[in-house]
This record gives structure tokens, sequence and C-alpha cells, in this order.
């Protein structure tokens, strides 16, 4: 028996020291960030295209307080509602301590200064693939944002959702992939619109429908799948008979400038936000965007 047990205790200590390990986070250090100049102009499309405003400003918030990014709206989930942090230049309530490295390995391997896992409301699983010089661009423009003094209490998930080293193993299925290499397929104007729907757009995390564990389900890209915050359902956005085969190219790009659709409809839910965010986009991005929705492959809408 005292054999047994020693082995018993063996045991569970290899697989403890096991699952500390593949659960480690990943991040970059210093000397692997580029030597770039911040591109401020750059940096600013980012933080459209990125929808940052979308989430961190004031729930309602007015063109005008759109850079005011002091959190504190609740994204609801099937696991519990998540705190949306305060992202403004604040040293003490938001992220203006943090180095441009800290900000860098937040957004491509979703892992706080503290070097802890954060949670995938974050959808650091797309942010992963945005270029090492656009994040730098992107921090060193919401450094030159409105600072707002705002507490946000922290996500506080049940038990065992509140275990946050174990979304270390949903990252190696799902958030393990960084950088961005373009489909040699596509021409110059589809692949860099691929870029922007697939990193800062990140139109897949609520485009493209889960799978069992959470994850974006990558055979069904962009097919859409049921609305995480609630009833409803994301549409279906390829360019098939479920999705928009009759919007012309310029038909989407003008939705996302305008907000009008073909039949003069008029954007809303969750995406009026995403679509005001858009509309400061420069109009060759747009395009981009365009040219790639048209070019992926059409898929039946997801169940």
């Amino acid at each position: 028996m005292r054999r047994l047990l020693l082995a018993l205790i063996v045991l569970v200590a290899l697989v403890a020291a096991g699952f500390w390990f593949v659960t480690a986070p990943r991040s970059l250090a210093e000397a692997d960030l580029p030597d770039h100049t911040p591109d401020l102009n750059n940096g600013e499309t980012l933080f459209w295209a990125g929808g940052c405003a979308a989430c961190h400003a004031a729930p309602g918030a007015g063109d005008q307080d759109l850079t005011k990014l002091g959190g504190g709206a609740e994204l609801a989930s099937p696991f519990g509602p998540f705190s949306v942090p305060n992202i403004s230049p604040d040293p003490t309530t938001g992220i203006g301590d943090w180095s441009t490295l800290d900000f860098v390995n937040a957004l491509r391997f979703g892992v706080s200064p503290e070097g802890r896992h954060y949670y995938p409301s974050f959808p650091y699983a797309s942010y992963q693939h945005i270029r090492l010089e656009d994040l730098i661009d992107l921090k060193a423009f919401l450094d030159t944002l409105p600072a707002v003094d705002n507490a946000v209490a922290p996500t506080a998930l049940s038990f065992p959702f509140s275990v946050r080293r174990g979304i270390g193993l949903w990252k190696r299925l799902y958030a393990n992939d960084p950088g961005f290499t373009p489909d040699p397929a596509l021409s110059e104007e589809e692949a860099h619109g691929a870029y922007l729907v697939r990193g800062p757009g990140h139109c897949g995390e609520c485009h493209t429908p889960r799978t069992v564990f959470f994850g974006m389900d990558q055979s069904r890209w962009l097919a859409g799948a049921p609305l995480l915050e609630g009833d409803g359902r994301v549409p279906n956005i390829t360019p098939s008979q479920d999705g928009i085969e009759s919007w012309s190219a310029s038909d989407i790009a003008y939705y996302l400038e305008s907000g009008f659709t073909p039949d003069y409809d008029v954007v809303g839910g969750a995406m009026a936000p995403v679509q005001k965010n858009w509309s400061h986009v420069p109009a060759a991005d747009r395009d981009a965007v365009a040219a790639y929705l048209k070019a992926v492959a059409p898929q039946p809408s997801a169940n």
C-alpha cells in the first residue's frame, strides 16, 4: 500500500507539473520587438478597425466620447459576465503605466503584465495576427487619448472558469498561431482585406460559429453564428446564397462607410457601433475588406 500510495503521489505530481508546463503563458521579450518608429496615423486606423471604442468607451457614448476608453461595460456570456477594462492612458485605473512590450504581449498572446492569462472575451485569438509594427503604432495612438479615471472591478467567474491557468490549454487549440501569412491565391488588395478581417477587425469572433470548446470553427469561417450575448444570430457574411452573394464589393464598402444596405435598410444591433468605427477607416481599407469578403469560400449558414 505504501508503494502504491507513493506511486500515486508521483503520478499526481507529474500530471500537475505537466499541466503547469503546457499551460504556461507565452510572451515576447524586449529584444523581440522590431526597431520601429510609431506611426500615429496608422495607429488611429487600427484603433477604428479594431473596434476599441465599441467595447471600451462608455455604453451609449456619443461621437465626442468614443476616444474616452474608461471601460465599465459588461459582456454577457454562457460562462458569466465579463468586465470590460479601462484601457485609457490613466496610470492608475487604465494602462498608462504599460510598456509597449506589455501591450504587445496582451494583444498577441493574451497575457497580462503580471503574467496571467486573459479570458478570450478579449479577442486575442484574432489580435494575435496583427503585425508587431501595427501593435506598436496602436499603443502609441492610445497613449495620445484622454486619461479616464475609472476603476473597473475584475471579471469574477465561478469555478472552474475562475481558474485562469486552464486558459493555457484553450490557447494551445485556438490562439497558437501568431503573425499573419496571406494566402498566395489572393490579390494584394484581397490579402490586405484578409489581414484586416482576421486581425484588427476580428470579424470571425462574431461571424464564425464556435466549437464545443468555444473556439472559432475555422472550417465554417464567417458562416454566421448564434449571438453569444443573448438571443439572436450573427449573419453569414460569405458570398453564398445564405450570406452576401447578392452584395457587390462596392455594396459592402458602402455599408461599412454609411450603414446602408443594398436594399436601403440601415445597420442595427451589435453591428451599429462596428459600422460607426469602420466609417472612420480609410476608404482603401474598406475596399480591401469588401474585396476579401467576396473572395472567401461560400458557406451555408451555420445552424
